[in-house]
C-alpha cells in the first residue's frame, strides 16, 4: 500500500469540490429551465382537461423512460460522442455536465409531473369555468400549488446528482469522485477513499437540510 500524501490530497480537495459543485450546478439549472416545461407538458397531455394529447404524451414519456431506465454509468459512455460534439471534449466537469444535465432534466420532469398530479382537480375545473387559458392555469394555479413539492423534488435531485457526479470521475469528469478514484482506488489508499466518502456525505446533508428549510418556508 502506498504511503498517504495528505498535503497532495488537501491541495486537490478544494478544486475537486469546485468541480463537483460546477457539474451539479449546471445540471440543476438545466433541470429547472427544461425539466419544468417538459414535466408540465407531460402532465397537460396525460389527461388534463385543458389540452389532452395522447401522441405527444406517449413520445414525451418514451424519451423520459429511456433516459431514466438507462444506468448512469452506461449513459456516460453512450453520450461521449454527443458530449464531444457539444463541448468539444469528453473530459472535465463541463463535459460531465452534459450527461448529468440530461439525466437531471428527465428526473426533474418526472418529479414535476408527479407534483402536478397532486393538485386538486377541482381548482383546475374552477379556473376553466372562469375562462382561464391553459397558460394562466399553469402559471397561476398548477405551479404555485405544486411549488413546495417541486422544491423538495429539487432537493432530492441535487442529492442524486452528487452521487452521479462521483460516477463521472470514472470517465475523467473531475470532482470529488475523480479524486477518490485517483487517490483511493488507483493508489490503494483506503483512508483517502473513506475521507472523500465522508465529505460527500457531509455535502449531501447540507443540501438536504437547506432544501427542507426552504420547502417549509415556501409551504407556510
Amino acid at each position: 500500500m502506498n504511503e498517504t500524501n495528505y498535503s497532495e490530497l488537501v491541495s486537490n480537495l478544494l478544486p475537486a469540490f469546485g468541480e463537483t459543485l460546477e457539474m451539479c450546478g449546471i445540471a440543476l439549472v438545466l433541470a429547472i429551465v427544461l425539466g419544468i416545461p417538459i414535466g408540465v407538458l407531460s402532465y397537460l397531455t396525460s389527461g388534463c382537461i385543458v389540452c389532452k394529447n395522447k401522441i405527444i404524451n406517449l413520445l414525451v414519456n418514451l424519451i423520459l423512460n429511456i433516459i431514466m431506465s438507462t444506468p448512469f454509468v452506461i449513459l456516460l459512455v453512450l453520450l461521449l460522442p454527443f458530449t464531444r460534439l457539444v463541448i468539444g471534449t469528453s473530459i472535465g466537469p463541463e463535459a460531465a455536465s452534459v450527461p448529468l444535465g440530461i439525466v437531471a432534466i428527465a428526473f426533474y420532469a418526472r418529479l414535476v409531473e408527479s407534483n402536478l398530479h397532486g393538485v386538486d382537480k377541482g381548482v383546475i375545473e374552477a379556473s376553466v369555468a372562469m375562462g382561464a387559458t391553459w397558460f394562466q392555469i399553469v402559471t397561476n394555479v398548477l405551479l404555485p400549488e405544486a411549488f413546495s413539492g417541486m422544491i423538495r423534488g429539487l432537493t432530492v435531485l441535487a442529492v442524486t446528482l452528487v452521487g452521479y457526479s462521483a460516477m463521472a470521475g470514472i470517465v475523467g469528469g473531475g470532482g470529488v469522485g475523480d479524486l477518490a478514484i485517483r487517490f483511493g482506488y488507483y493508489r490503494y489508499q483506503t483512508d483517502i477513499m473513506i475521507i472523500t466518502v465522508l465529505l460527500l456525505i457531509g455535502l449531501v446533508q447540507i443540501i438536504q437540510t437547506f432544501g427542507e428549510k426552504i420547502s417549509k418556508k415556501v409551504q407556510k
